[in-house]
C-alpha cells in the first residue's frame, strides 16, 4: 500500500516506503480535525434547519449557501494562495471558521435562532472552506516529493473522509439532539484546536515570483493552463457533472432519511449513522487506493469512480430500506475515494507549482461551483415531482459522465506526466 521508493508515479514494485516526514503528519493532524468540524456542521447545519422549516427548497437553500462560494471565489482564492504562504492562509481562514459559530452559538443562546442566521453562517463557513481547501491542496506538493504524493493523498484522504463522513456526521446528529448550541460550539472548538497544530507546522510556503502581476493576470494564467490541458479540463468537467448530480441529490435526503413522516423513518443520530457508511467505503478506498490503481490502471480505477457514484445516488430512489442504500453508500464512499485519489494526485504532479493554486481554483471552480446549481436544482425538481426523482435522474447524470473515459485512458495519463504542458 503506497508508493515505493525505487518507483516513479503509478509504478508497480516493491520495497520499504518512502517516509513522508513530520510536517506531513502536522499537516494530516490538523486536516483530520478540520475536517471533524466540517462533518459535524455539515449534518447539523440541515438537521436544525428541519427544525425550522419543512420547505424543500429552503432545506436545500443551506446546501446551497455552503456550496456557492465556490462557483463565486474559487478564482480569487486560487490566486491569493499563489501569493501568499500557504500556511498562513490555512490559520486565517481555520479562525475565520470558528468564530462564526461562535457568533451563532450567541444568536442560539439568545434565543435569536432562525433560518436566515443558518443561511448567513453557511455561506461564510462556505467562504472559508474555498479559501482553506485550495491552501491545503497546494500546499502538499511542498511538503512531500511529487513521487510520493499518492501515498500522501490516500493518507490524507483516509484521514479526512474518516473524520467528515464517519466520525463527523453521526457526531453531528448526537450533538443536535442534545443541543443546538452544543453541536456548533463543538465544530468551534475543533477548528481551534487545528489552528494550533498548524501553529507546529516549520518552514515557509509561499511561492517566490519573478514578477509583479496583477491578481487578473494571475487568474487568466491558471485557467490558460487549465483549459489549454486537455486531460485536466476533461476531469473537471466529469467532476462537475457528478457533483451537480450528488449535490441534487443529498441536498434534499434529509427529508427522505428522517423523521416519522419520511420515507426511511429515520432519527438524527440514524441519520448520521447512515452517512457514516459513506465514510467507511471511503477509509477503505482511500487506503487501497494506491494498490488498485497499479493492479487495474488509473483509467479503470476512475470508471469505477463514475460506477459507484451513480449507484449510491441511485439506491433511494429504489428502496426506502436502510440496509441496501447502507450498502450503496459503502461502495459509494470506496470509489469516491479512489476517484479522488487518482485527480488529485495527478493535477498535483503536472501543475508547476508556481500556478498550482490557480489551476486547483480553476479546476473547481468547474468541478464545485456545479454544487450549489445541484443543491438548488434538486430542491427545486423535489418540490414539484417528489423526492425519488431527484435519486434517479442525479444517477444517469453521474452515468453519462463515462462519456469523458473516451479521453481519460491510461495513455494519456502517462502522456499528461512527461509532458505537462500537451
Amino acid at each position: 500500500m503506497g508508493e515505493w521508493r525505487q518507483n516513479g508515479p503509478g509504478g508497480a514494485g516493491r520495497g520499504r516506503p518512502a517516509p513522508l516526514g513530520r510536517a506531513f503528519w502536522q499537516l494530516w493532524s490538523a486536516s483530520t480535525l478540520s475536517n471533524l468540524a466540517d462533518g459535524v456542521v455539515k449534518v447539523s447545519l440541515p438537521l436544525v434547519a428541519v427544525t425550522l422549516t419543512d420547505s424543500p427548497a429552503l432545506v436545500a437553500g443551506i446546501v446551497v449557501a455552503v456550496t456557492l462560494p465556490w462557483l463565486l471565489f474559487a478564482l480569487p482564492a486560487g490566486a491569493l494562495t499563489d501569493r501568499v504562504d500557504r500556511r498562513a492562509a490555512m490559520l486565517v481562514t481555520n479562525v475565520a471558521r470558528a468564530s462564526a459559530l461562535v457568533v451563532l452559538v450567541a444568536t442560539v443562546l439568545l434565543g435569536y435562532e432562525s433560518i436566515w442566521a443558518l443561511y448567513g453562517v453557511a455561506l461564510f463557513v462556505g467562504i472559508a472552506e474555498t479559501f482553506y481547501d485550495t491552501s491545503a491542496q497546494s500546499i502538499l506538493p511542498q511538503v512531500v516529493p511529487r513521487e510520493r504524493l499518492s501515498r500522501a493523498n490516500g493518507r490524507l484522504q483516509a484521514a479526512e473522509l474518516t473524520a467528515n463522513e464517519f466520525v463527523g456526521p453521526p457526531l453531528g446528529g448526537v450533538l443536535v439532539a442534545t443541543g443546538i448550541a452544543v453541536a456548533f460550539a463543538a465544530p468551534a472548538g475543533l477548528w481551534a484546536a487545528a489552528v494550533g497544530l498548524l501553529l507546529l507546522v516549520q518552514g515557509q510556503f509561499r511561492v517566490l515570483r519573478e514578477h509583479r502581476t496583477t491578481v487578473r493576470a494571475d487568474i487568466a494564467e491558471g485557467l490558460r493552463f487549465l483549459w489549454r490541458h486537455r486531460l485536466l479540463r476533461t476531469l473537471a468537467a466529469m467532476t462537475g457533472l457528478f457533483n451537480l448530480a450528488t449535490n441534487a441529490a443529498f441536498a434534499v435526503f434529509v427529508l427522505y432519511a428522517v423523521g416519522p413522516d419520511s420515507a426511511m423513518g429515520l432519527s438524527e443520530a440514524g441519520y448520521g449513522l447512515l452517512f457514516a457508511t459513506i465514510a467507511a467505503g471511503s477509509l477503505l478506498g482511500a487506503l487501497v487506493a494506491d494498490r488498485v490503481e497499479r493492479r487495474l490502471g488509473r483509467a479503470r480505477t476512475l470508471a469505477l469512480g463514475i460506477l459507484g457514484g451513480a449507484l449510491g445516488v441511485t439506491a433511494p430512489a429504489l428502496t426506502a430500506d436502510p440496509l441496501p442504500i447502507a450498502a450503496a453508500f459503502l461502495t459509494g464512499g470506496a470509489t469516491l475515494a479512489l476517484w479522488n485519489v487518482v485527480t488529485v494526485s495527478l493535477r498535483q504532479r503536472i501543475t508547476p507549482d508556481r500556478i498550482l493554486g490557480r489551476v486547483n481554483s480553476g479546476y473547481r471552480l468547474v468541478a464545485w461551483g456545479s454544487r450549489p446549481l445541484g443543491a438548488a436544482a434538486g430542491g427545486l425538481i423535489g418540490q414539484t415531482l417528489g423526492l425519488r426523482a431527484v435519486f434517479g435522474g442525479a444517477g444517469a447524470l453521474i452515468l453519462l459522465s463515462l462519456i469523458g473515459m473516451t479521453t481519460v485512458t491510461d495513455a494519456a495519463i502517462a502522456g499528461a506526466e512527461q509532458d505537462p504542458h500537451d
